[in-house]
């Protein structure tokens, strides 16, 4: 009976994360078939997996609108910079939370661990964020989201993992603490990293929260606030979109679709370049052999 229900079981995870494959990808291929077939299709609501008559006329003008290109560049700087800055303040932090001998550890530890469940609140971080003039600049974009508690936690957990032999022999060529980090620890934690520039670079890209509060220039704002814009409006700026068509709701369900394709697909293309070392990455914190 127990060998019966191991055989089972790989038969039944197997189905499962296929159901679950199918039910994540669903969304994006009909979005994608919408946004490529032809209006009278779309009218007619025959349109699920497969584009009914191609046409590439919404995304002619997602990425012929100025402000879409705009946006991807902001959105593009807002990641990069954001993402740089956070692995730079995570990997120190988390490096020296990692050190026994560092003095006050557990008592740091419990302050920072104590910010995953009580928070200030939008309005006090808003006040201190205009306090130390950030708004309407990029570091209002990137700096109060610098640190996340729970990627701090997991590299913490990467770093105390590393044999302290290595540190030591370090130590013995003459390495003071930033060159041990520098020299040793970081190419050592290239999974890590990877996998916590992930996080925060995802984040970053669909963050439209702090874009809401801390930007009023709109030629400041990412892809995630114009798309937001465009799907509570209904529409862009553009004088052609009224004239493609003969119904505009349809046209502007299919030009939501193809602008949340091409903010989407951006992000999603950066997982292969990562993906040998987002496995080992993932298993930060499991019992090491």
């Amino acid at each position: 009976m127990l060998q019966r229900r191991i055989r089972l079981f790989p038969v039944a995870s197997t189905t499962f994360l296929l159901l679950v494959v199918v039910v994540t990808l669903f969304p994006f291929l009909h979005m994608l078939a919408v946004s490529l077939s032809d209006d009278v299709h779309v009218m007619k609501n025959e349109v699920t997996l497969w584009p009914q008559g191609l046409n590439f006329n919404m995304y002619e003008i997602v990425l012929g609108d100025p402000k879409m290109w705009n946006a991807i560049k902001n959105t593009i700087i807002y990641t990069a910079v954001g993402t740089s800055i956070a692995l730079i303040v995570t990997s120190m932090g988390a490096y020296a939370l990692s050190r026994t001998n560092m003095a006050f550890r557990k008592s740091l530890m419990m302050m920072i661990v104590f910010t995953m469940f009580f928070g200030g609140g939008m309005i006090p971080t808003f006040l201190v964020v205009r306090s130390l003039g950030f708004v309407d600049t990029i570091w209002g974009m990137v700096l109060p989201g610098a640190v996340s508690t729970w990627n701090l936690i997991l590299m913490r957990t990467f770093f105390s993992g590393i044999p302290k032999e290595l540190e030591e022999s370090g130590r013995i060529d003459g390495l003071n603490d930033i060159g041990i980090f520098l020299r040793i620890i970081v190419p050592l934690s290239k999974a890590s990293f990877a996998t916590i520039a992930l996080f925060y670079a995802v984040g970053l890209w669909n963050n439209f929260i702090f874009p809401l509060l801390y930007l009023r220039t709109p030629d400041l704002f990412p892809l995630q606030v114009l798309l937001r814009n465009l799907v509570l409006a209904g529409s862009v700026a553009s004088g052609d979109v009224t004239t493609i068509g003969g119904d505009n709701q349809i046209v502007e369900e299919s030009l939501k679709y193809a602008t949340i394709m091409v903010s989407s697909l951006p992000i999603l293309m950066v997982y292969p370049f990562i993906q040998k070392y987002f496995v080992k990455g993932a298993m930060i914190g499991a019992v090491k052999g």
